[in-house]
């Protein structure tokens, strides 16, 4: 069957859980050999085949082959993260004048959502689509107390196929008492294959930001304003390799064994660009557009060799970035970045958009 020809939709098991339920795994595909798959278990992306300059397609996102190596390590490969992404100081915060105790399951703080975030539960298939823009939706249920947050949080996820090469991620929630929300995606990206023996640190990305949080040896956030990315090695304002100053004379950079930091988006209505990269070897380019005002820009630094992943391939540092678009780490403890309180009544709602293209061998 070729490309042209196959479903839009396409649904097979892909595991089961530890009590029985079955794990789904759905494929939305676009054009030219463009196609998603995700499984329902943390929302994760698993597959994302995109074309490279010379129209092979190749799977650009670590994951594992079986359902098993998922539940058998937390990585949180392709994982949708929550209730809240990235860290909170001391795994508290206050809330209308009360203590709010979380998880600290990373050093003294708390990592997206503690020790069982969003990324370790089987999210309910509520609709796939088999329309020009396929689509898959999945729905989550947080009871009120869940690692400490309050609320009773319905969450959604909707991956869709929005143009003949480009997917897009829209993940809302709504609460029945005020509590803090902050959701999204984790996948890992290497724009020369997942199975590519190349790292990313020749790959160039562009990230349309003038300041960045810089962090304590814990990676929260230091008091104070953000930093400007002038004159620093966090200046990827202009097009620069990932690893061009990443081994640099920095005490960020130490600290992060590389990028890992928050950068500061420009304030705007709507979904815009946040980052692109591009991959010389492969000619891959990926647009990252958000509505957030925060993307988190991790290098990898910490794939340590103790994965194992598709095809038995041993995941080192620098085989992938991470690009999260969010609200700021520890905001619930930093008033001067805003609010990221959720009340009944509104809908919280990060939309992420992943655009493909190519640019010919300079």
């Amino acid at each position: 069957m070729n490309a042209a020809s196959k479903p839009k939709v396409e649904r097979a098991s892909f595991g089961r859980m530890p009590d029985g339920n079955e794990v789904e795994r759905i494929v939305l595909r676009g054009a030219e050999g463009f196609e998603a798959g995700i499984i329902p278990y943390g929302a994760v992306l698993h597959t994302l085949h995109v074309p490279d300059r010379n129209g092979r397609s190749d799977d650009v996102v670590l994951g594992h082959d079986t359902f098993d190596e998922y539940l058998a390590q937390r990585k949180f490969l392709g994982a949708t993260v929550g209730r809240y992404a990235n860290r909170i100081a001391g795994g508290q915060f206050m809330l209308d004048g009360a203590t709010i105790k979380l998880d600290t399951n990373n050093g003294p703080n708390m990592l997206h959502g503690g020790n069982d975030g969003f990324d370790r539960k089987l999210w309910r298939i509520v609709e796939v689509r088999e329309t020009p823009e396929p689509a898959v939706v999945m729905a989550y249920t947080s009871a009120d107390g869940e690692r400490g947050f309050p609320g009773r949080v319905e969450a959604r996820a909707t991956y869709r196929i929005t143009g003949p090469a480009e997917l897009s991620l829209t993940l809302e929630a709504t609460t029945d008492r005020p509590t803090v929300i902050n959701l999204t995606n984790h996948s890992f990206f290497n724009l020369d294959g997942a199975l590519s023996e190349s790292q990313i640190l020749d790959h160039r990305i562009r990230i349309v930001a003038e300041h960045f949080l810089a962090t304590d040896a814990t990676s929260i956030p230091l008091p104070g304003p953000p930093h400007p990315v002038s004159d620093t090695p966090f200046d990827f304002r202009q097009l620069h390799a990932i690893g061009s100053r990443i081994r640099g004379d920095d005490e960020q950079l130490r600290r992060g064994r590389g990028y890992d930091h928050n950068y500061c988006l420009p304030a705007g209505e709507g979904v815009r660009l946040a980052a692109r990269v591009e991959s010389p070897r492969s000619g891959r380019v990926m647009e990252l557009h958000t509505n957030q005002p925060g993307l988190q820009f991790y290098s990898g630094n910490f794939l340590d060799a103790t994965t194992v992943g598709k095809a038995g391939k041993i995941y080192r540092m620098g085989d992938a970035i991470v690009l999260e678009p969010q609200m700021f780490p520890d905001t619930p403890n930093h008033p001067e970045f805003g609010s990221i309180r959720l009340e009944p009544g509104r809908t919280y709602r990060n939309v992420i958009v992943w655009r493909f293209s190519t640019v010919p061998a300079r």
